[in-house]
């Protein structure tokens, strides 16, 4: 590529990244969210943590040793923070943080 198609790819992607962000604000002005808005703002976070949870076990195998116990482990680790803390975003970045320490390290 040559950089005036780079800076060009560039510009699209700032012009496309501004309009997601501005696009909720001007479909949304008036004050009362559709439902379907208000359905994925409530179960979005736990979907999420689900999809976590099913890709961290996907490719155990649990008859060879260490058994899965850094997965379980890390799934465990993080209910335990979201039941304390109540936090879905600090429960899911620490969760991952967790996981990927015991992965990469033990």
């Amino acid at each position: 590529m040559s950089s005036y198609e780079i800076y060009v790819a560039i510009a699209i992607m700032a012009v496309v990244n501004y309009f997601t962000r501005v696009f909720p604000f001007l479909f949304f002005r008036k004050n009362d969210l559709p439902p379907y808005v208000v359905f994925i703002e409530r179960f979005f976070p736990a979907v999420i943590m689900t999809i976590l949870i099913f890709y961290s076990i996907k490719d155990i195998d649990f008859s060879l040793a260490p058994y899965g116990l850094k997965e379980i482990g890390g799934i465990f680790f993080t209910a335990i923070l979201h039941l304390v803390l109540k936090n879905y975003l600090i429960s899911i970045f620490a969760g991952t943080i967790f996981y990927m320490v015991l992965v990469q390290y033990y």
